[in-house]
């Protein structure tokens, strides 16, 4: 049985009141909901309440989910815009991107070779790779950033990123292959890497 069937059978038990259900799919999406959230919140403890009150709001819409999507990326939309109106109410901003850091930059394959140095120099060239990869993601359109964000950061599959951008599942590949190669052609000339190598 697959993570999804295995989600939908906890929904529908919590959905006939056996809270022990709810509370397994609590544990096991808190810390990645915690993760999503800190992108857009950077207080820990912030983070913390936000995500407390996301999975309330999920709770008490339980009965109104119907599994057309999987419970994560429910559970994902909730999550934003509980974020969102957090940060309105706060009087701040909601980002329309978030940044990756050092670690993910150099999660991209053409970075491998900086994964185990720790020169000044290998340190230096981490750090404008990651700048570079922000600013590329930063530069693409909101269809693509969004695609590839929920791929590579959420690590969300083709057909539950199609869902949540409501759209088919080749529009999806399409964003990410056209966000990658942006990504790509921008970080060559720092990688020295020649056009046919692919992530």
């Amino acid at each position: 049985m697959g993570d999804r069937e295995i989600d939908q059978q906890l929904v529908e038990r919590a959905q006939h009141g056996d809270k022990h259900a709810f509370e397994l799919l609590v544990a096991k999406y808190q810390r990645k909901l915690g993760r999503l959230l800190s992108r857009f919140i950077r207080n820990p403890t912030e983070v913390e309440d936000v995500s407390q009150e996301a999975f309330i709001k999920a709770y008490r819409a339980l009965p109104t989910f119907r599994g057309e999507s999987a419970f994560y990326t429910w559970l994902y939309r909730i999550g934003i815009n509980t974020a969102k109106n957090y940060l309105v109410t706060q009087g701040r901003r909601a980002p329309t991107t978030t940044q990756f850091d050092n670690e993910e930059a150099e999660g991209f394959e053409d970075a491998e070779q900086l994964r185990s140095s720790t020169t000044p120099e290998s340190e230096l060239a981490s750090k404008q790779i990651a700048e570079t990869v922000n600013k590329a993601i930063e530069e693409l359109p909101e269809e693509l950033k969004s695609a590839i964000m929920l791929r590579e950061i959420e690590g969300m599959s083709y057909e539950d990123i199609a869902n949540l951008m409501n759209c088919p599942i080749g529009t999806v590949r399409s964003r990410i292959f056209r966000a990658r190669e942006a990504i790509a052609g921008k970080l060559r000339p720092l990688l020295g890497t020649n056009k046919d190598t692919r992530w």
